[in-house]
């Protein structure tokens, strides 16, 4: 160990007593940042709860940044905030009744940019920073300034070490991004936040050019014929690549053999390859408002591997034996070769729905495909019904989406509707997924129970609600009248909340028992050990429909494929390690994706400053109250030192807010006035100003 590390070490032992027996004894967390635009930051335990951060002060974080894997020592244990969700922007609190601690050790820096705008005086050089997440600029060597790199431009940099003696950390420049407030470069900054690439390197691009597109018979051989079936696609309308298709065929005995294809990527794609690699290290495709990310270049995810109508394709299928009840009496998974007949978009799957027994608008569309989509249309409608009444959850809180013209500004706010084809797709996918994971959880056993030495699988698993949680949504909701069902048994839990959610329809509180019940969910990821699939009520489940988009499907068609040639079960803990990545690189993306969303509803708001709209409160912090406006549910914060009728104070235990003089309460639901304050595109904040409240619920209690 090196003299200077000796030296910290003994100055902890000293302080805060040694784990070998030492006086104090500290709880002891290793964990990433997350830092304040104030220098304070919350380190978020490796693999736990965020409801268990530890809030350290700006004095006590030893240089530690964003992003940065440290250790800390627990000295004050408090109550958790309860927030929702991505509600974390404390504007100056100190973290309030969070656990508090003081950094002992940077255990590694983070390789993520930072993203700000150049500054040059002389020879000197500044990433200025404008971050939520980053308090201090960096001192960039001017010698070191890549070319293109001007004053005044927008670009990444990674930290490379900060002595202590020096006000700023250092670092050097790693993108140039370009001229701030051009969609290019906003959009490529949002990336190099995440550290996701936007271009693929010449060499993954040389390897993808380098396939046949020509389909040989050595290509066929092993595979199962369907050419001659009927099979289409149903995507939404802007989509590039199709990775799922379906096929029905009506069979002598009454049943229907359907067969759900997904592209062959692992065909294409080999263990190990420069194409593989890469893939493997994005781990999935990123969407965001404009573009997307894709995670193999476009000769494979929108050529060779998108099932393209009137082109012979290489697919991996699932092909199920399903009576006119919809139950599944044999199946079959194995590689196959397609010809797609036609292209549907959602639009035009759902007029043939719509319009069952009328002439049909397009003539292109013969009778045996509008009565496939018919006949599957109700095989699904079966499957969704019975789905939800096995006990999966059904939230339905409305999906935003932004268009943008072709400069990249947004011109409009509206609501994504899903419809019977939307369903149509999801049930056939869901069925295969299922499947998959059912057949080698149980060694081939149709509907039986898991075998415990079942070769090694990658699952996508769901876990029970946090029973807390459930039961501060039983109380919330009690607030309002409505009394939360039994919730011994997880299939309880999601019978309850069914019902609590039916009950609640249309009211003004429904968003809000949705959003805190979703807030009671663990998230969903990949793992070698099944423990089911609880918002799906599944008790095995995989992701095997969207490999173009996804590695771990990927994987799964290779596990696939060789269980069914027989081969010993893989190595479980290189799966696990992957499933890890996966999990990681998901919420990586949607994080980013996420982040898109937000930059274009700021900049849709920018020219609305100063207006007036009738909104919703959807969160309460202990800083702020959010409002989420109507109808195009764009939600900015009501700061409460900004609320001048009276000093509003958290009430955290019944979730609201409350005036100390007035007694004036708001809660999650609760109607109100605003006014559009600010909107920052820099730190993409949105603050409004409350005008008044509007609900017709007394808003005041002794």
């Amino acid at each position: 160990m090196k003299k200077g590390r000796q030296a910290l070490k003994k100055n902890r032992d000293q302080r805060f007593g040694s784990r070998q027996g030492g006086k104090r004894k500290f709880e002891e967390v290793t964990g990433k940042v997350q830092m304040s635009r104030d220098g304070f930051v919350f380190v978020v335990p490796e693999g736990g709860e965020k409801d268990n951060d530890v809030f350290v002060r700006a004095s006590k974080t030893r240089g530690a940044l964003n992003g940065d894997i440290v250790r800390c020592v627990v000295t004050k244990e408090k109550k958790p905030v309860i927030a929702p969700k991505g509600k974390g922007r404390p504007q100056g609190r100190d973290g309030g009744r969070r656990r508090e601690g003081e950094i002992i050790e940077i255990v590694e820096r983070s390789k993520t940019p930072f993203v700000g705008i150049l500054h040059i005086v002389g020879k000197q050089a500044w990433v200025l920073m404008q971050s939520r997440t980053m308090p201090y600029d960096i001192s960039i060597d001017f010698e070191s300034l890549p070319e293109g790199a001007k004053k005044g431009m927008k670009v990444a940099a990674i930290i490379d070490g900060w002595d202590r003696k020096e006000p700023n950390p250092h670092g050097y420049i790693s993108d140039v991004l370009g001229e701030p407030g051009a969609n290019e470069t906003e959009m490529h900054a949002i990336l190099a936040e995440y550290g996701l690439p936007y271009r693929f390197a010449p060499e993954v691009e040389n390897a993808a050019d380098k396939i046949p597109e020509e389909i040989t018979d050595k290509d066929l051989k092993g595979r199962k014929d369907f050419r001659k079936t009927l099979t289409f696609t149903i995507d939404p309308t802007d989509a590039k690549d199709f990775d799922d298709a379906l096929s029905l065929v009506k069979l002598k005995n009454g049943n229907y053999e359907v067969g759900v294809h997904i592209a062959d990527v692992s065909y294409y794609v080999k263990p190990g390859s420069v194409m593989d690699q890469e893939a493997q290290a994005r781990g999935t495709s990123v969407y965001l408002v404009d573009r997307t990310v894709p995670m193999l270049p476009e000769k494979l995810s929108n050529k060779l591997c998108s099932l393209r109508p009137n082109e012979d394709k290489l697919t991996f299928s699932a092909v199920f034996e399903m009576t006119p009840e919809a139950n599944v009496v044999d199946r079959w998974f194995g590689r196959t070769v397609i010809r797609s007949d036609y292209r549907f978009d959602y639009e035009g799957a759902q007029r043939i729905i719509e319009t069952e027994g009328k002439e049909p608008e397009d003539p292109a569309v013969t009778q045996e495909i509008r009565d496939a989509i018919l006949e599957l249309n109700k095989l699904a409608s079966i499957m969704r019904k019975k789905r939800f009444s096995s006990g999966a959850i059904s939230f339905e809180r409305p999906e935003m989406k932004v268009e943008v013209d072709d400069t990249g500004k947004p011109i409009r706010v509206y609501e994504k509707i899903t419809k019977e084809a939307n369903w149509l797709i999801e049930e056939f996918m869901l069925l295969a997924n299922k499947s998959v994971a059912e057949f080698i959880a149980t060694s081939g056993k149709m509907n039986g129970k898991e075998d415990k030495n079942a070769k090694t699988f990658i699952y996508r698993i769901h876990d029970e609600p946090n029973m807390e949680k459930i039961a501060s949504l039983g109380k919330f909701v009690g607030n309002f009248g409505y009394k939360l069902g039994p919730v011994s048994t997880g299939r309880d839990i999601a019978k309850s909340l069914n019902s609590l959610l039916t009950d609640s329809k249309d009211t003004p509180e429904r968003d809000a028992f949705q959003m805190i019940a979703l807030r009671s969910m663990a998230k969903a990821i990949y793992s070698t050990e099944n423990i089911g699939h609880y918002g799906l009520a599944f008790k095995f489940y995989t992701h095997f429909t969207s490999p173009i988009r996804r590695y771990p499907d990927t994987m799964v068609h290779r596990l696939l494929a060789m269980y069914l040639d027989n081969r010993e079960s893989q190595n479980k803990e290189y799966y696990e390690a992957q499933c890890q990545h996966a999990s990681e690189r998901e919420q990586i993306a949607a994080n980013a994706e996420r982040d898109s969303i937000k930059y274009k509803l700021i900049e849709y708001m920018v020219d609305k400053v100063g207006q007036e709209f009738d909104g919703v409160v959807s969160g309460l912090t202990e800083w702020g109250m959010y409002v989420e406006i109507k109808p195009e549910m764009i939600e900015g914060m009501v700061a409460l030192r900004e609320m001048k009728s009276d000093f509003f104070d958290f009430d955290e235990e019944n979730y609201r807010i409350v005036g100390k003089r007035t007694k004036k309460i708001y809660r999650l639901g609760d109607q109100v006035r605003i006014r559009v304050k600010s909107a920052n595109l820099e730190q993409r904040l949105l603050d409004y100003e409350l005008v008044e409240a509007t609900n017709d619920r007394p808003r005041s209690e002794k």
